[in-house]
């Protein structure tokens, strides 16, 4: 079983428009999930949340070493993904779909951007935040449909490069407002124009028309023909997202994998979108569904259970395995 899905997952990504949806588990363990902060001194659980992602985001632009561990653990995850997702672009047909992939995240910190900067140092990518401008730079959704080709210097051929687009519907550390714009800055800014996670995430988005726009993006992208889209690190509580999700596979020709941390994920997944079961384009996937090579081992200690995770690495695995030869598909 394991292994057929591997190979399906790869095939799905190297020949579909591809999407990413990462939430805040992507970037655990820096910066902690929501339900593990408490009110507490006059300082509330999204205060401190917020606090702890502009303080590792400071720490990510200005490399100090002297931050702990987990920071850097987290940002060689990031690298590393992105690093696949290069792998799949390369290798993708052009002719068939645009090299091109999309990453929405509901996170606002400066994982992606930052691990973009040291891939782009090893590879020929664009990388696309929506931003026009070249001292100061503002976030304009028309700039999200773009390709760039490279061209020989006789323009005897023509080669799209390899893009990663990336759209934060909730915001980011680096958006600063101006004159009723987006300044998407090179550093972490003093109010950032984020999306606190407080439960009424669903209107505050919809009341901001940058916000809006994104998710508009979002729900585009998915109903393109021929589009998969990979989620990870995301619970679906964020029920104005659960809610595009429900509605876009409704379209056939989407497909949607969801990769649960533990194996009890899956019920909460089904739960908070109102499934009562998956369906042929709405697939979850937790530690079972693969052999223990692909997931992540721990003993209990006081009793000596073991059980299994799948994480964001776990799944980078899977994408920098992919060959041609291996997938055995005429399309590829």
């Amino acid at each position: 079983m394991s292994e057929e899905t591997i190979k399906q997952l790869q095939k799905l990504a190297i020949t579909k428009r591809l999407n990413f949806l990462l939430g805040s588990g992507t970037s655990v363990p820096a910066i902690p999930l929501m339900g593990t902060y408490k009110d507490i001194d006059g300082k509330s659980a999204n205060e401190q949340l917020s606090e702890r992602v502009q303080e590792v985001s400071k720490r990510l632009l200005m490399k100090d070493e002297l931050a702990e561990r987990d920071i850097y653990t987290v940002l060689d995850n990031y690298q590393k993904f992105i690093e696949g997702v290069v792998t799949i672009l390369n290798l993708s047909n052009s002719r068939q779909i645009p090299k091109n992939v999309n990453i929405f995240t509901t996170n606002y910190d400066l994982y992606i951007e930052k691990a973009t900067d040291q891939i782009l140092k090893k590879y020929r990518l664009v990388f696309n935040d929506g931003a026009s401008g070249y001292f100061d730079r503002y976030l304009d959704s028309s700039n999200y449909n773009r390709t760039v080709s490279y061209k020989g210097l006789n323009d005897n051929y023509i080669n799209e490069i390899p893009s990663i687009t990336l759209i934060k519907p909730h915001g980011s550390m680096n958006w600063e407002e101006h004159n009723e714009n987006i300044l998407i800055k090179n550093e972490v800014v003093e109010n950032p124009v984020i999306v606190k996670p407080d439960g009424y995430e669903a209107s505050t988005t919809f009341e901001s028309n940058h916000f809006h726009e994104m998710l508009r993006i979002f729900q585009m992208e998915l109903d393109k023909p021929q589009s998969v889209l990979f989620v990870i690190g995301f619970s679906f509580q964020d029920k104005h997202i659960a809610k595009m999700v429900k509605r876009a596979v409704q379209n056939p020709e989407l497909m949607v994998y969801v990769f649960g941390y533990s194996d009890d994920d899956r019920q909460m997944f089904l739960e908070n979108l109102g499934f009562e079961n998956e369906r042929s384009n709405f697939i979850i996937l937790t530690p079972k569904n693969f052999d223990d090579c692909y997931t992540n081992r721990y003993t209990d200690v006081e009793n000596g259970d073991e059980w299994f995770s799948f994480t964001l690495s776990n799944l980078t695995n899977i994408l920098m395995r992919i060959k041609l030869g291996d997938l055995k598909d005429d399309e590829t």
